[in-house]
């Protein structure tokens, strides 16, 4: 059954092996998709500057620009677009660049289609939820650092820089429950809408980004905290 909140949804589908592009378009448009498909990076890059897209299927091995450099430059462009990236690699360190990089969620060929789909309809439902909160409260500071969670732009002191969509939602997470001890396993359930493949080593990686970009030593944090054996405390010295 079409859902009638994705009758509007419009995917960019970026992969190089014909069949399997066919059977995911195909079944994307079932569920009431607009798709469009690019065949390679290039395209891909072409497709995204031309039209209005909510989201992106990205598969890694790809000629021309791969799937990290395209990831980039759309990350570069339109920081809050999902990308869900698609590859038959399974070493963490490419899961871990990936998402670091601004993909959204990691899945690995080969993958049971309703799991694709259902990862599909999470991640369009977290922009719309990270899209309300960002509009509610766009701007956060605490200490000598500020986040605007519509623009992604940050500045800690006299830095400026931007983040990652995902970054932005673990911090605001964090933010969100700020006094309570977040566990890992809530953060990869409520911000990566649980993935088995997401290991507890990715939500550390992207907590260590986080405090080298906010924490003024971040060895000694002082706003994300480690509790032993538990998670992490997200406590805000001054907040305006």
């Amino acid at each position: 059954m079409t859902d009638s909140n994705s009758k509007n949804d419009r995917i960019l589908l970026v992969e190089d092996e014909e069949s399997m592009a066919l059977g995911l378009e195909f079944n994307l448009v079932e569920e009431g998709y607009m798709v469009e498909w690019a065949k390679d990076g290039r395209e891909a890059i072409s497709f995204f500057n031309k039209g209005q897209h909510d989201l992106v299927i990205l598969d890694i091995m790809l000629p021309f620009f791969n799937g990290f450099e395209v990831a980039e430059k759309i990350r570069e462009q339109a920081p809050q677009t999902p990308i869900l990236m698609l590859t038959a690699r399974t070493g963490v360190d490419d899961r871990v660049k990936g998402l670091v990089l601004g993909a959204d969620d990691y899945m690995t060929k080969p993958f049971h289609l309703p799991e694709l789909l259902a990862r599909v309809k999470g991640m369009l439902k977290r922009k719309t939820w990270y899209q309300t909160v960002s509009n509610d409260e766009p701007k956060f500071v605490f200490g000598e650092n500020e986040i605007n969670f519509n623009t992604l732009k940050c500045q800690a002191g006299r830095k400026n820089f931007t983040i990652t969509t995902l970054e932005a939602m673990v911090l605001r997470y964090l933010i969100n429950h700020a006094g309570q001890i977040v566990s890992r396993k809530e953060l990869l359930e409520n911000v990566w809408n649980i993935s088995s493949e997401v290991e507890t080593r990715t939500v550390d990686n992207f907590i260590m980004h986080l405090r080298k970009y906010f924490e003024p030593e971040p060895s000694k944090p002082q706003y994300i905290k480690s509790v032993r054996g538990k998670g992490y405390l997200f406590e805000a010295n001054s907040v305006n």
